[in-house]
């Protein structure tokens, strides 16, 4: 059986879904932005937009 990896958190977000990477960068990402942002941007990037382009949108539609 192999381990089972525990999912990351940023502000309370669940990272669950997103890719290794995807879930080390955000953790990062959060020191900056609010858990709203974090939300959004996890919502976006889940429908498969990058990280950027996520992060721009969500500063446009929920702020930082």
């Amino acid at each position: 059986m192999a381990p089972r990896k525990k999912s990351k958190t940023a502000k309370g977000v669940s990272l669950n879904g997103l890719t290794d990477k995807q879930q080390t960068t955000m953790v990062k990402h959060a020191k900056h932005h609010t858990a709203k942002h974090l939300k959004d941007m996890k919502k976006r990037m889940m429908k498969g937009v990058s990280f950027t382009a996520a992060h721009k949108q969500s500063t446009k539609a929920v702020g930082r």
